[in-house]
């Protein structure tokens, strides 16, 4: 049996699947991103995106979308009875991986200084909406 969970606190999923799946004592997060908490999928609800008007950036902070996409997680992982450092696995989506490596390094290892989970980081052509990284991960729970 598995319990499907979705938080009110986090960005709303873009399509029809729940934040997280439960499953005995794993819990299986769908990919999320940086979308701002309590969002849907308007580009304005990116933190560090900012277009011009005439579509073209403005302003492009990966950095704030890192720290976006790991408060999402753990508010996602909160809302499920898991947390933080129960995250055994993580799959990293980048969509420049030239660009954007060594920044995600360096934020990723802020973030998991005590718990170190697998990880994996692949780059990706292109994600559902105009964001630069999105997370899949398991953790248990208790």
């Amino acid at each position: 049996m598995s319990e499907k969970i979705n938080s009110e606190k986090a960005p709303k999923p873009m399509g029809l699947y729940p934040h997280a799946r439960k499953v005995g004592n794993l819990l299986f997060l769908s990919g999320v991103g940086p979308r701002a908490s309590k969002s849907g999928s308007e580009e304005a609800n990116i933190p560090g995106l900012q277009y011009d008007k005439n579509g073209n950036y403005q302003e492009f902070d990966f950095e704030a979308q890192c720290h976006s996409v790991f408060e999402n997680v753990r508010t996602i992982l909160e809302a499920s009875g898991s947390s933080w450092d129960k995250i055994v696995d993580v799959t990293t989506f980048l969509t420049d991986m030239k660009r954007d490596f060594r920044t995600y390094n360096k934020v990723y290892a802020e973030y998991f200084k005590e718990n170190q989970p697998c990880r994996t980081t692949v780059e990706v052509g292109a994600l559902p909406s105009p964001i630069a990284i999105e997370l899949k991960c398991i953790a248990t729970v208790d």
